[in-house]
């Protein structure tokens, strides 16, 4: 009791105490964030430009909300979405401010036109846009995220006018010259014919030639655009499944087959025990699966076709009354009753469409009502006279286009699938029925080619869930692999719980998706912690599947290819450099014959090769080789060259140059659309020239 009084006495000291504690995480938590501004405060910079958290929080969580039309999307891929567009903005402004791009208010109105959501809600009295409504609408509205939402609107409505003033700028630039045309005419038509003798380079074997890790990574070292890479986290892991056993299968199984029989359960308010029937018995058999299933009651007809394939055969021979299963579905246990079958639920049918100018169909050729009207008489005597005739009538005359390709069968179809006359024809009349329809499409010549029965099934179905008992041993055995990985290996570890390590996944800072396990942000972020160090392990459980252990093995910061993802590529590439080196080197003199003796090849030609179309029989495109002959004089011979296939020493024996003309307009036309397509890279080539800084995932968590 003592101690009791004198820690009421300070009661007040301890609140203080505890309240500064509490205040000195916040602090650090407001600080780490950003919250006392700085460079914190801001998601990344493009340019020198800051994004602001606040608003780029917003703008995911809007995104989040209504993007995918709406269907809203994850919290990644709205935030690298927004990320995205927030780039390509400050970019494109950058290259506005510096070209002095301006817009007018018209071209704005434009825009703002071309989006329904604006136009079809701001309309004047002839139905067209209204920028007044618009204007004035933004300055009375009282709803505050509307406004945003329009300023937002009109904003984009600016970007997108000046962006196609900036692309025609851009593609007026990109034109062609006459002395590009004449130039491309030269390497299209200006021939070359040599002998040669070619070395290939797998004349010396690969494993005679090594090439070390340092002399790949100084490879990209020298061409670091070409193997540019995004920072990326190696992680492998082990994954313990928590699905359910054989014996949780059994265990449902065991519950249906109870659920079949009757049961006696005591009556609290008769004070005696009942029998309530089994599905067996069950006299409401709708309120029976209503009770008992983890499905509502399907009154549907189902024909054979539409039942489970690996059970079709069974379920649709039930006879009324009978019972199938239990039957293993999709992760569920199921026991079906069959309530009867019905005749022709579901009809096939094949048809030729005569329609006319001015329905819903287009015809092939105009044509009036009357006209499409006699026609379709003619094809109907056609069908009557032989049925079989329908199918390639269909192919000819049909203006379905569709189902014409398929001799004018639309397969099968459930009832109000088609227009009501087409619909009522077909189920009303049995199968190789032929006869004429009108509908607001045109005239159809229809015959009725099939129908299906189908059955009508109650099903009680349980849900196979993994027992308690198998959750546990799923958790413990999760627990006892990260607790050996840490104190051994993930290798040992996986090895003695029989498990195995899957492959490593390659995990970029804003990635989702994590490998087989599909989304799962939780480990990527984890793997991109400051205070994650590489061969770190950590758990993880997945939802409804299992238990993750996470090993980072490697972290590649770079700004390079991960030398294991560059190595094959590379690697040949250098061996074949040290390769020519070494052929280079034995090879004496400019006679052809002699070279090619010493190597033991054979003198070869070319004939009337391009600098276009540089293809060496038996060797490959080699357009260093045929430029090197182009520029050799006749019956000189050339030093050694290396090619992609080896190296080769060449004979030049005759330069066709390309014929005078006056006329590049084939050339031109080939230019053009190469510079056309080089206008839609302007983003790729901004971002590669650009100072981008992403601090999302760093500093915010992302």
């Amino acid at each position: 009791m003592a101690i009791l009084g004198k820690i009421r006495q300070r009661s007040f000291f301890l609140i203080v105490i505890i309240a500064l504690a509490l205040f000195s995480f916040v602090l650090m938590d407001l600080i780490q964030a950003g919250g006392f501004g700085g460079s914190n405060s801001y998601v990344g910079s493009i340019n020198g430009k800051d994004i602001p958290f606040e608003e780029f929080n917003l703008k995911v969580a809007n995104t989040e909300k209504n993007g995918n039309n709406g269907q809203g999307m994850s919290n990644t891929q709205a935030a690298n979405q927004v990320w995205d567009a927030e780039v390509n903005i400050a970019l494109l402004e950058e290259e506005f401010e510096k070209l002095g791009i301006r817009v007018g208010a018209d071209h704005v109105v434009e825009i703002l036109k071309q989006n329904p959501s604006i136009a079809q809600r701001f309309t004047n009295e002839l139905g067209g846009f209204d920028k007044k409504k618009f204007d004035e609408f933004i300055k009375s509205s009282a709803n505050a995220q509307d406004i945003e939402f329009l300023k937002a609107q009109e904003q984009n409505a600016v970007i997108n006018a000046k962006y196609q003033i900036y692309m025609s700028m851009l593609r007026g630039g990109l034109f062609v010259t006459q002395a590009d045309a004449k130039f491309q005419h030269r390497l299209e038509n200006e021939k070359v014919s040599f002998d040669y003798v070619h070395i290939p380079y797998s004349s010396i074997k690969d494993s005679d030639v090594k090439v070390t890790d340092v002399e790949v990574l100084e490879y990209m070292k020298k061409r670091p655009k070409r193997y540019k890479s995004e920072e990326i986290r190696d992680i492998d892991f082990v994954f313990v499944s928590e699905e359910p056993t054989a014996d949780d299968k059994n265990e449902v199984k065991v519950q249906l087959e109870k659920l079949m029989e009757n049961r006696i359960v005591f009556n609290k308010t008769t004070n005696a025990n009942d029998t309530l029937p089994g599905f067996k018995n069950a006299l409401d058999v709708v309120e029976f699966v209503n009770s008992n299933s983890d499905f509502p009651y399907d009154s549907t007809y189902v024909a054979k076709t539409d039942l489970p394939a690996d059970h079709a055969e069974g379920l649709y021979n039930l006879a009324d009354g009978a019972f199938y299963g239990p039957y293993e579905l999709n992760g569920y246990l199921a026991i079906s009753k069959s309530l009867g079958k019905k005749s022709g639920v579901k009809a096939r049918a094949s048809h030729v469409l005569i329609s006319y100018t001015g329905s819903q169909a287009a015809p092939k050729t105009p044509r009036t009502k009357e006209e499409a009207k006699a026609k379709a008489e003619e094809i109907l005597a056609k069908v009557n006279a032989d049925s079989n005739q329908i199918t390639m009538l269909a192919f000819t005359d049909s203006d379905d286009q569709g189902s014409a390709q398929r001799g004018g069968d639309l397969d099968f179809f459930n009832p109000g699938m088609m227009v009501k006359p087409f619909n009522d024809f077909v189920f009303n009349n049995p199968i190789g029925k032929v006869g004429l329809v009108e509908t607001d499409f045109g005239y159809h010549i229809i015959k009725v080619t099939d129908k299906q029965d189908a059955i009508r099934l109650a099903t009680v179905a349980r849900k196979i869930n993994p027992s308690q008992k198998t959750s546990d041993n799923a958790y413990s055995t999760a627990m006892k692999v990260e607790m050996n990985a840490n104190d051994k290996s993930l290798e040992k570890a996986a090895t003695e719980a029989k498990l195995e390590v899957k492959p490593v996944v390659k995990a970029k800072p804003m990635d989702e998706f994590f490998g087989e396990l599909g989304a799962q942000r939780q480990i990527i972020r984890w793997a991109y912690n400051k205070d994650t160090k590489v061969n770190d392990i950590k758990q993880f459980e997945i939802t409804n599947k299992g238990y993750v252990i996470a090993r980072l093995k490697s972290i590649n910061d770079t700004g390079l290819m991960p030398l294991e993802d560059a190595k094959p590529g590379i690697e040949p590439l250098i061996r074949n450099e040290k390769k020519a080196k070494m052929i280079i080197a034995k090879i004496k003199g400019n006679n052809l014959d002699a070279i090619a003796k010493e190597n033991k090849v054979t003198v070869e030609s070319a004939t009337d090769l391009t600098i276009q179309s540089p293809i060496i029989n038996n060797a490959g495109f080699e357009p260093k080789v045929v430029g090197v002959a182009l520029n050799t004089k006749a019956n000189n011979v050339s030093a050694p060259v290396e090619g992609n296939s080896g190296v080769y020493v060449v004979k030049t024996k005759a330069v066709t140059k390309a014929p005078e003309t006056k006329d590049f307009s084939q050339q031109i036309t080939t230019l053009q659309s190469t510079s056309g397509q080089a206008a839609n890279r302007i983003f790729g080539t901004l971002k590669d020239k650009a100072d981008i800084k992403d601090y999302r995932v760093s500093k915010f968590g992302y």
